[in-house]
């Protein structure tokens, strides 16, 4: 829960914004969200605990990101994948 909360009091506002646009761009949101997206991951890459979390929980955050890909419809279908990695992140 604290890597979370660093995570989210570093990069708050890039978190939501990048969330937003995923949610409001169902079907397009690979292309209209990318800016967001690499925005969030300069903040992310700038905080040591954000380092750490992306290190120790790769693997489930790649499984997660792939899920995206395969259904870019249906984004709630990978909320199986984003437990996997909030339930990793906790542990960090």
């Amino acid at each position: 829960q604290a890597a979370l909360e660093i995570t989210a009091r570093y990069c708050g506002s890039e978190m939501e914004q990048y969330g937003r646009c995923v949610a409001a761009s169902p079907a397009s949101w690979q292309r209209d969200c990318h800016r967001l997206r690499l925005s969030m991951s300069r903040c992310a890459a700038a905080h040591p605990i954000v380092r750490q979390i992306r290190r120790d929980c790769a693997e489930p955050f790649a499984a997660f990101e792939q899920c995206l890909k395969e259904n870019p419809a249906s984004v709630t279908s990978c909320s199986d994948h984003v437990d996997a990695f909030l339930l990793c992140a906790d542990q960090v």
